[in-house]
């Protein structure tokens, strides 16, 4: 891929979608990495990471409902641990 990075430069310096969207596309993970900071500080390490999980699940079944794609065996087991870590963390 290393070869390419030349490619990369061209396209870049000639394409003003290329250059906004890299430029939206790191400012949304500042934005995102603030938001987890300041969540942290808030929370604590423990929550912010079954927060962070919770999320992923959600995302992942979000986007299996939106798409129409089925969630394999792996992926619904995987799901379905994730929830009940959660669910056992919010009770205990």
């Amino acid at each position: 891929e290393g070869s390419k990075f030349g490619d990369f430069l061209d396209i870049l310096k000639s394409s003003k979608d290329l250059q906004f969207n890299l430029v939206m596309s790191g400012l949304a993970f500042y934005l995102y990495n603030e938001l987890a900071t300041m969540t942290l500080k808030v929370t604590g390490p423990v929550t912010a990471s079954v927060a962070n999980t919770a999320k992923r699940v959600i995302v992942m079944v979000y986007m299996a409902a939106v798409t129409g794609k089925v969630l394999t065996d792996e992926q619904k087991i995987g799901a379905g641990v994730a929830i009940g870590g959660v669910l056992l963390y919010s009770l205990i």
